[in-house]
């Protein structure tokens, strides 16, 4: 597993944008996705929040806009990345830099080679547990 911690500036409808400390992860267990998690501080719930998304939309919205779902990357200016979080209790919006996140994919790139994210998937296990969930 990789972990790194990342400087996120919170941007909000305020003058003065918040910094917080988030964590990236990376599980070769779940080859195709990356989690952000946020500390308790920084959700309005008061606990942890971690989303989940693909690393493909991480590497593509470092370049230009992706995403059109829940989570959306996009560059910012110069060396900053905004992720998008959506959800029913409204959108939040991070800039991260974007040297920090080239430095988080290479780190999965070394574990889980683009392309090789199928050798470590474990699809025996996971049917099993499918199964073993819907009976």
């Amino acid at each position: 597993m990789i972990e790194q911690a990342v400087q996120a500036r919170l941007v909000s409808s305020t003058p003065r944008a918040e910094t917080v400390a988030a964590t990236l992860r990376y599980n070769r267990s779940d080859p195709f996705a990356v989690r952000m998690a946020f500390p308790p501080a920084a959700t309005l719930e008061g606990v942890e929040v971690s989303w989940a998304f693909a690393r493909e939309l991480l590497e593509a919205g470092i370049e230009s806009r992706a995403g059109v779902g829940d989570v959306r990357v996009r560059p910012y200016g110069y060396g900053r990345t905004v992720l998008e979080f959506h959800a029913t209790e409204g959108t939040a919006m991070v800039h991260i830099r974007t040297a920090d996140l080239r430095r988080f994919l290479k780190r999965t790139h070394a574990l889980v080679p683009v392309g090789g994210e199928h050798l470590h998937l474990d699809v025996d296990q996971d049917l099993a547990e499918l199964l073993r969930d819907a009976l």
